[in-house]
């Protein structure tokens, strides 16, 4: 083989192997995905994340969080989460286009990204697998996580992975633990006013675990009581 076929071959390599890699890892993704089904994931990448964080302190330290299925959830809890988060969840492919047009706007506004217009699914696929940065390559990642989420599962099932894996305050995640922490009820018995007060904490949640007296939080929680009756659930 002469020098400049060797040389050829490498370089189609150097071009070849990230592809690969890249294919290889959303077939990972795929198949977590596929598996998840029918079956509870565990521990999920913001979960693992967070914990990390809480044992640099306390090497015994634990996140919080307990699996309930879909019936057992609040459906206040669960109209709340869908007005504050989400309007379209029920008629949207995984993406809402528009949010994500003013989203884009805006970033483009401040030189850096600062809002992601995220749907329900797609603060899913973040969370399941991805991390917390802001970044458009990440971004990408997350709407193709988005697309594999919508077209194996069915909105309830994305729903209600949703509501038991995503993070209400510092070390607490799904709704059943968020219930118990706050409220010392389950995630069956969160009334309205309660259920909207969670659902306003979700962008932010462990900032107003520790500042639960905030003006905005009560005067988004009233917003979002008189949103949810117009919710659509799945």
């Amino acid at each position: 083989m002469s020098k400049a076929a060797g040389k050829w071959r490498w370089v189609k390599w150097i071009f070849i192997l990230p592809v690969l890699l890249f294919l290889a890892v959303q077939l990972y993704f795929f198949l977590q995905i596929w598996w998840w089904v029918d079956h509870n994931p565990g521990m999920t990448s913001f979960m693992r994340e967070q914990q990390a964080a809480l044992r640099e302190k306390n090497p015994k330290a634990n996140i919080m969080q307990t699996w309930v299925p879909y019936e057992r959830i609040s459906n206040n809890l669960k109209r709340a989460i869908i007005a504050s988060e989400d309007a379209n969840f029920t008629d949207h492919d995984g993406v809402d286009w528009q949010a994500m047009h003013k989203a884009w706007e805006k970033n483009t506004k401040k030189h850096k990204v600062v809002s992601g217009g995220s749907t329900i699914t797609q603060q899913l696929a973040k969370n399941l697998f991805l991390s917390g940065s802001r970044n458009y390559l990440r971004k990408g990642q997350e709407l193709i996580i988005t697309f594999m989420l919508e077209t194996l599962m069915d909105k309830e099932r994305i729903f209600e992975i949703y509501l038991n894996v995503v993070e209400f305050g510092t070390g607490t995640f799904g709704a059943e633990a968020a219930a118990r922490h706050y409220y010392g009820v389950s995630a069956a018995g969160l009334s309205a006013a309660q259920s909207a007060r969670l659902a306003v904490m979700l962008p932010n949640p462990r900032y107003f675990d520790k500042h639960r007296d905030s003006n905005y939080l009560a005067r988004r929680t009233g917003v979002i009581l008189r949103r949810m009756g117009a919710a659509d659930l799945p």
